[in-house]
């Protein structure tokens, strides 16, 4: 069957700068002096931000690992006939300088994985108080023995941080202060007001009716902060954190924050400390507690400063390398031109 020409020509493409592939376009025209000049320029750049941020990590810090000074409490609340006994052991330390501003108070594992998707698998329905018997995504902590649903589901959440961490500072030998420290205001705005939502309810109690708390909780989801109503249930401060997985098994979360009153107005001032920590469950890593303050630069890490530091110096290192070899062509070529 022959094709008649206007058949040809009814498939031809509009005749338009883009079906055409008429548009204007740029091509990088790079040259010599210019790619070593800008190889300078970075390195320079990075070598001096890393330098600046590696000076000013010099935040005041204090950690503390409690696993094996609190072990003993910790078996002994794993005893049926203990578990619904407290027990905390006392851990004093000296403050050797001045902790100037905003003090937070971390709790930092080792060797604890929160990665893995069967574990932070969890119902998003039911933390946004849509559903709260929606269970389906939190195997195998959906249900009770008796078939009442989890609330909050999933392992996540039934392996929450609950050990209590108490400051007290020292005056002298009889006078011991506790440290005014801040349970609110230590999560993201977003976890607190769009991802996690209590049930719409007068009565808290009552919205959680017929379901039961998870088999690792001394208390339901509704009863967990005694002192604040407003921070219970699943926008409580510490579940929200403690909810943010972790993707490396050593890591450290917010606890709390230093309430800048009385003797800490200024942050915590040098002297003796003790720490009254409540340890409640043992696992194969371990447990610390964590002082810091906060740098314009963030959280006072060397990290930063050392990526910074290495680019840039790989730069300076790719410009002296080409350097010779852009000389030595450049001088072999303008000998050739003369000949």
């Amino acid at each position: 069957m022959e094709m008649r020409p206007q058949d040809g020509l009814s498939r031809l493409p509009d005749n338009t700068a883009v079906k055409q592939q008429q548009l204007p376009a740029c091509r990088l025209h790079l040259w010599v002096p210019g790619v070593l000049s800008a190889f300078f320029a970075v390195g320079l750049v990075c070598l001096g931000l890393g330098i600046i941020l590696i000076l000013s990590a010099k935040n005041v810090k204090v950690e503390i690992n409690y696993t094996k000074i609190c072990a003993n409490y910790a078996e002994l609340r794993e005893n049926a006939s203990n578990f619904d006994k407290e027990r905390s052991c006392t851990i004093h330390f000296c403050l050797s300088e001045k902790m100037q501003g905003n003090v937070y108070m971390y709790y930092k594992l080792y060797g604890f994985y929160q990665n893995l998707p069967r574990y932070t698998s969890r119902s998003d329905s039911q933390l946004l108080g849509k559903d709260i018997r929606d269970v389906k995504n939190c195997s195998p902590f959906e249900k009770s023995h008796s078939g009442t649903p989890i609330t909050p589901c999933s392992a996540v959440a039934n392996s929450m941080f609950n050990d209590t961490i108490i400051l007290s500072y020292n005056l002298n030998s009889s006078i011991h202060i506790q440290v005014s420290m801040l349970r609110s205001g230590i999560t993201w705005w977003t976890d607190k007001y769009v991802k996690f939502k209590n049930p719409t309810s007068s009565n808290l109690s009552s919205a959680f009716a017929g379901t039961t708390k998870p088999p690792g909780w001394p208390k339901p989801v509704y009863d967990l902060d005694e002192e604040d109503p407003g921070n219970n249930g699943f926008v409580k401060d510490d579940f929200i954190v403690w909810m943010r997985a972790a993707a490396f098994p050593t890591f450290k979360k917010l606890y709390r924050c230093l309430s800048q009153i009385q003797y800490f107005i200024e942050g915590l001032p040098a002297g003796n400390y003790s720490f009254h920590i409540t340890y409640i469950t043992r696992f194969q890593g371990k447990k610390a507690v964590v002082l810091s303050t906060l740098m314009w630069s963030g959280g006072g890490g060397l990290f930063l400063g050392l990526a910074y530091s290495v680019t840039g110096a790989l730069k300076w290192l790719a410009f002296f390398l080409m350097m010779p070899v852009h000389l030595r062509m450049n001088k072999r070529k303008t000998f050739f031109l003369q000949q």
